[in-house]
């Protein structure tokens, strides 16, 4: 199992704190927000982990983090010039994967939940995590049916079928690559997540587990300041690194 970690993006909406450094190098308590990540990928035995970066911050993360030795792990770097849609990463990162399965997380989630078994365990297919929240229509929504199966995934939609949205960790096999190749962007210009997801889905091979505990999309001033609070209270000893 190979890792990634995708942290590109400008964030504009953290607009002053990332006009000089990358919104997933901002403090949440005393780390790094991308050390929970990290740790999630850690935690599960993954000792090859890619890290995609915006080009105009690359030094900072390697200022920071390094060949990955201190961590007993190995980073790889790419770069990402444009954030054109999550499913993106398993392009950039083909050589990388190479004939890996792949656990990717993005640089911004937080967990209180530990996916290691989950991980550890997964063998083919593809596993993605839904969350119950209040605002589904800004993320990719889940359908379930009455034995809670998932049947559909939507992409931001208007009138979400649920209140269930996939959250940032996704786990898959090694078509992934192939997979994301042949895309068409969606209406944005970007190559989502969603359809990757809903390849799997069509073909019955998309295991939709539930988070249990907090998930923090980090994005935005509110959720930074409840990333501060979750990792004070529930998340600092649960931390390896």
């Amino acid at each position: 199992m190979r890792g990634i970690i995708l942290s590109g993006g400008s964030a504009t909406r953290l607009r002053p704190c990332t006009k000089v450094t990358s919104k997933q190098l901002l403090p949440i308590y005393n780390r790094p927000m991308i050390y929970y990540p990290l740790n999630t990928l850690i935690k599960a035995g993954i000792k090859e982990i890619l890290i995609i970066v915006a080009p105009e911050k690359a030094g900072d993360y390697l200022n920071l983090l390094g060949s990955g030795k201190e961590f007993g792990v190995r980073f790889t770097y790419e770069i990402q010039d444009k954030p054109n849609g999550l499913a993106e990463a398993f392009i950039i990162g083909e050589n990388f994967i190479d004939d890996e399965n792949v656990c990717m997380i993005l640089g911004d989630n937080i967990f209180e939940d530990d996916f290691t078994e989950d991980i550890k365990n997964f063998k083919k297919g593809a596993k993605v995590f839904a969350k119950s929240v209040n605002d589904p229509e800004r993320f990719g929504v889940v359908e379930f049916d009455e034995n809670n199966k998932a049947v559909s995934i939507e992409e931001k939609p208007k009138k979400p079928k649920s209140n269930f949205c996939v959250t940032g960790l996704y786990v898959y096999d090694n078509r992934v690559v192939d997979i994301a190749k042949n895309l068409k962007p969606s209406e944005r210009g970007e190559v989502e997540i969603t359809d990757v997801n809903n390849w799997y889905l069509e073909r019955g091979e998309l295991d939709v587990a539930r988070v249990n505990g907090e998930w923090i999309d980090a994005g935005t001033f509110d959720s930074l300041l409840e990333a501060q609070i979750l990792a004070k209270e529930k998340l600092q000893d649960k931390l390896i690194i």
